[in-house]
């Protein structure tokens, strides 16, 4: 280097420290691509997305390649420098020139240059797959054994690097990203996706309309309760049985049901033959997989029966998809069933109804993985029936017992 002027020394020092840039923020993009916009934009044929994706598949080779690269550029970076130190004065200035070299590399090739990448990850990354592809394949030997010995080292710890598990996101990783999403997914559709995980979180238990609340025909009732039983009907299915809600014979669609009586031939023979077939759902189903199961079974109602085949409940394909889009009402506070709002501005909640429905009603944070409904949260929070007039706090919302049975509290006010 005694040949090669101070002006040239001086270039070539200052082209190594750009260099030194280029691999650290090059490396620090590379590694902090969204995997998923880069997998977007790669299937799309961004040219620069597919390379860095290659590169990406194997990152102990990428990391052996930029590395080997950093190293070199920095070492002969320092080599120059002690030379120039030497030219300009002497033995003295090499501790001089060490110092300074070391504040240049970490200030203008490695603070700087990983934080713009950082911030800007697809500005630096996708250029540099076009440099780092071939100049991969012109050191492949080189970097092949750098990683063989890493590699060794590694497994000698436990590690395996092809044990590597990918990109893969949990449900509650997805959920996370869902819920940082922001403006990228509108608000209705971020809420319905989160529900679609809850899915797997709940069973059928949660949603289904419990025993004591199912209206069903007796086919040993009278013409005339019958005939009571389906004007009061609330749904359009209703199931037929014999004497007990546990012996059920079938499912009597309302339409079928009401063309009889427009026909005036309604019997319990006639009643028996346009019954459908039950389908019967165990207890714990989850809700995800009860939803294919109804899509499955082309069957828009199910019977919840528990080990011993005895009746639980009913579960209806509308309530589990309200699950996912919410109540088909435009206010559900005001409208929903259970839920009455007064003059006063306070609500009457019916004590029937779902943990799980009053959280999506309401926008409340009950506990789900108790009691199922509200009057069996408040027995276990209380652990005792309470009189009428009890106030009570539960979980944050204070609430009045407004009216209460021998076993149990029948209807609350809430004053939001």
């Amino acid at each position: 280097m005694s040949d090669i002027p101070l002006p040239g020394l001086l270039i070539s020092l200052f082209f190594l420290i750009l260099l030194s840039a280029f691999f650290s923020g090059s490396e620090t993009a590379l590694m902090t691509l969204n995997r998923y916009r880069l997998e977007h934009r790669a299937r799309q044929g961004d040219k620069g997305a597919t390379l860095a994706r290659a590169l990406l598949e194997r990152p102990d080779r990428l990391i052996g390649l930029v590395l080997l690269g950093n190293n070199f550029v920095n070492i002969l970076a320092s080599s120059l420098a002690t030379v120039i130190a030497l030219r300009v004065g002497g033995e003295g200035a090499i501790a001089a020139a060490a110092g300074i070299l070391t504040l240049v590399i970490l200030i203008f090739a490695e603070v700087a240059p990983k934080t713009l990448a950082a911030m800007h990850p697809e500005r630096l990354a996708y250029p540099a797959s076009f440099i780092y592809t071939p100049l991969l394949k012109l050191l492949y030997p080189l970097v092949w054994s750098v990683n063989w010995v890493a590699n060794g080292l590694l497994h000698l710890l436990g590690v395996r690097p092809e044990d590597d598990q990918g990109n893969a996101l949990s449900r509650e990783e997805l959920r996370t990203v869902l819920s940082e999403a922001g403006a990228m997914i509108p608000k209705r559709s971020q809420g319905m996706l989160l529900a679609i995980l809850d899915l797997e979180n709940a069973t059928v238990e949660d949603i289904m309309i419990p025993r004591n609340e199912v209206d069903g025909i007796d086919i040993r009732d009278s013409e005339e309760e019958i005939l009571t039983t389906l004007r009061n009907a609330a749904y359009t299915r209703l199931p037929l049985f014999d004497g007990s809600i546990d012996s059920v014979i079938g499912m009597v669609h309302m339409r079928d049901a009401l063309r009889m009586v427009l026909e005036k031939r309604l019997d319990k023979e006639q009643l028996c033959e346009i019954a459908h077939e039950p389908y019967f759902v165990p207890e714990g189903t989850h809700l995800y997989q009860q939803l294919r199961n109804f899509q499955g079974e082309k069957q828009p109602v199910g019977l919840v029966v528990d080990e011993y085949g005895d009746f639980l409940g009913l579960i209806t394909l509308t309530d589990l998809l309200e699950e996912i889009v919410g109540e088909f009402a435009s206010d559900p506070a005001d409208t929903i069933g259970e839920i009455h709002r007064t003059g006063d501005g306070s609500l009457l909640i019916d004590c029937g109804i779902s943990v799980r429905e009053l959280n999506r009603a309401l926008r409340w944070k009950l506990p789900t993985d108790g009691p199922k409904t509200l009057n069996g949260l408040i027995i276990d929070y209380m652990e005792t029936i309470p009189d009428p007039g009890t106030s009570l706090k539960l979980y944050g919302h204070p609430l009045e017992i407004m009216q209460t049975a021998e076993s149990a509290v029948k209807t609350v006010k809430f004053y939001g």
